[in-house]
């Protein structure tokens, strides 16, 4: 009995020590796996850079600012700080920083390394024919030269594409009557000369000038009606009577021939010519100026109807060819009337002063690169319409980067040449320089010349 309770009292006492034993274990594992997590550092925290637009006020000469603790912590209070520093400056929002900043540069460049250079853009249309007065298709750049005050210029531009055309129609109304019924019978095929793409503006004018309207769509009903008022009556051609029958007795409201002295009877009769005026400067100067309104990707056309005559205009023909040499206006023109019969230009050219000139359009559309088409019936007034604008869309273009100085306002004369035997070339003599010049090649990279010259 007593070696059972010894037995016993031992089982009791292993069981105690195993209990004691496990629990000091798991104490050490728990306690070494503490020690263990606070062994390991942490991984270093990424440092901020400061505020480098924010501006701190300066304190005081007499005041002794205390600095900022680099080594602060995040937890400090600002009240805790010495009472002598200052508060730091909020920091700004990113859109805040930009308006600062101002705008981005352009390119990396300074200003000083770029180099500015004023470059006049001269582009010349011109028209190519051959012996017959043909036109002549498919010259290439090859085969032109551009001379500028006897220098050659390097083509930047050469294109055979028709442009759109704006065109500042000038309707003669000082034209005999039977003159006006021609051109009036006329009008009315003005329009299928004209695309969809082109603008007309219509000017008349006999002893003055009227704007019937503004550049509208040339195949509108607006132009139509608007050719439909431009129709006028023309001049009756009156001529002063000689002989008997210009003075004298009156009986029965009948002449009396056989007087000495027609002045000193009384009931006399003397019939005075009325003075004529044709303002064809002031016309042309007019829709000069309607035209040069106009973009650049336009072809700028004053077209004429006309019998060439001037007189009585404000406008002298010098200014008036000036202004449009300055602004690219080419005129066009077809004559009508007494100056289609030959020989009237040749009288035309010993003109007298103070005298009316019987035909002044060769010499703008000389001058300006576009041409002069004389017709006498209607029917051949109505094919000049067409044969004209024809023309005008069959012309070339060139263009290039003059040399002269921007500051030298005079004269430049041009001459486009065309590598090939008996072709003639229709341009304008030269230009006058303009501000419109000073910008780059209005035209697509694309017809510029793939190659130099």
């Amino acid at each position: 009995m007593l070696g059972k309770q010894k037995k016993w009292v031992g089982g009791v006492a292993l069981a105690i020590a195993a209990t004691v034993c496990g629990g000091i274990h798991a104490q050490n594992t728990a306690s070494g796996s503490q020690a263990a997590d606070q062994t390991v550092p942490n991984a270093p925290q990424p440092h901020t850079l400061p505020t480098l637009n924010s501006l701190t006020p300066v304190a005081a000469a007499s005041q002794s600012v205390t600095p900022m603790n680099a080594s602060s912590t995040a937890g400090e209070n600002s009240s805790a700080s010495s009472p002598n520093s200052l508060p730091s400056t909020p920091a700004t929002s990113a859109a805040e920083q930009q308006e600062d900043q101002g705008p981005p540069p352009a390119s990396t460049a300074s200003a000083a390394n770029r180099l500015s250079v004023n470059v006049q853009f001269h582009e010349i249309p011109f028209t190519v024919k051959d012996a017959k007065g043909h036109i002549v298709p498919g010259i290439t750049w090859r085969d032109v030269r551009v001379y500028e005050n006897g220098l050659r210029q390097q083509l930047r531009l050469f294109t055979a594409d028709p442009f759109p055309l704006a065109v500042a129609l000038v309707i003669d109304q000082s034209v005999t009557q039977d003159t006006m019924e021609k051109i009036n019978d006329s009008l009315s095929a003005l329009q299928g000369a004209f695309t969809p793409y082109d603008e007309v503006a219509v000017f008349t004018y006999n002893n003055g000038v009227r704007r019937q309207t503004g550049f509208t769509a040339a195949q509108s009903a607006r132009l139509g009606a608007v050719l439909d008022r431009s129709k006028g009556t023309g001049r009756e051609p009156l001529m002063g009577v000689t002989g008997p029958l210009s003075h004298g007795s009156i009986i029965n409201n009948e002449p009396i021939d056989g007087v000495a002295d027609p002045g000193h009877i009384a009931g006399s009769m003397q019939i005075t010519v009325p003075r004529e005026y044709h303002t064809l400067n002031d016309a042309i100067l007019a829709a000069a100026q309607e035209a040069s309104t106009t973009g650049p990707e336009r072809r700028r056309i004053v077209y004429v109807i006309s019998d060439g005559k001037e007189y009585g205009s404000k406008a002298t023909q010098k200014e008036v060819i000036k202004y449009l040499l300055t602004n690219n206006i080419t005129v066009w023109a077809t004559l009508v009337g007494d100056s289609t019969i030959p020989g009237m230009g040749f009288v035309d050219r010993i003109h007298l002063p103070m005298t009316m000139r019987d035909d002044a359009l060769p010499k703008y559309t000389a001058q300006t690169g576009g041409q002069t088409d004389p017709e006498f019936r209607p029917k051949g007034i109505e094919e000049s319409f067409a044969r004209i604008t024809d023309e005008i869309r069959a012309q070339y273009t060139v263009g290039y980067y003059t040399h002269e100085s921007p500051f030298n306002e005079s004269f430049r004369r041009t001459e486009v040449r065309v590598m090939r035997p008996g072709l003639t070339i229709d341009c304008k003599e030269g230009y006058y320089p303009s501000a419109a010049d000073n910008t780059q090649a209005r035209r697509p990279a694309t017809a510029t010349p793939s190659a130099t010259p």
